[in-house]
């Protein structure tokens, strides 16, 4: 992730910063970003996006590993099996997470659809093992993105170095923020081939007083 919160200029000359009006419409596809991971900071204007997901309330951030080895090992399984179709990488949303080295979480777990999630299963419950999916959103909002290129033991440092750049470009960091695993792991795979997208709900100073 670029460390700047400015776009350089072409002439190498100081780079100016860009401001919170500096936005653009997210692009076809969205919430995907295509092939090439986001380069710095990109401000969107986002449309609300359906998803699929399971939701938990204060899940400890320390073991919160074993719920998405439940959630993707279980839960959506048994989903793909009565006909659900993602419509881009799988994502975690947080809409609530506490400081400290006992943070829990309320997080859903999930991937983006193209169309309302009982279109795709019909109305009976996907549930296994206590974990049931339900249909929730992307918000419709202004957001900010960047990548992460990286294992995802780089994550924490990511993130801060992301809500600082929002800060000095005069955006206020707002719930909820979700991550996008772009790339699907596996066991063998160098971990520096992992790209995560980074979003955040972003504010002025002003309307987030």
């Amino acid at each position: 992730m670029s460390s700047s919160s400015s776009t350089p200029s072409h002439d190498g000359s100081p780079a100016v910063p860009e401001g919170p009006a500096a936005r653009e419409d997210a692009p076809h596809g969205y919430p995907g970003l295509g092939d090439q991971p986001v380069d710095g900071i990109r401000l969107l204007r986002a449309p609300a996006v359906p998803t699929a997901v399971v939701r938990a309330a204060d899940v400890p951030m320390a073991t919160i590993a074993g719920l998405f080895d439940a959630v993707f090992g279980t839960a959506f399984p048994a989903a793909f099996a009565r006909g659900l179709t993602p419509a881009g990488p799988a994502f975690a949303l947080y809409t609530r997470l506490t400081d400290g080295a006992d943070a829990v979480a309320d997080v859903e777990i999930g991937f983006p659809l193209d169309g309302p999630l009982l279109a795709q299963i019909g109305a009976e419950l996907v549930e296994v093992d206590g974990l049931r999916v339900v249909a929730s959103v992307l918000p419709a909002a202004d957001v900010a993105v960047t990548s992460h290129l990286g294992g995802f033991d780089g994550l924490g440092r990511a993130w801060g170095e992301f809500l600082g750049e929002l800060g000095a470009m005069g955006w206020a960091p707002g719930i909820p923020f979700w991550e996008a695993y772009v790339t699907e792991p596996s066991p063998d795979m160098d971990p520096a081939d992992l790209r995560t997208d980074l979003y955040c709900v972003v504010r002025t100073p002003d309307d987030a007083a």
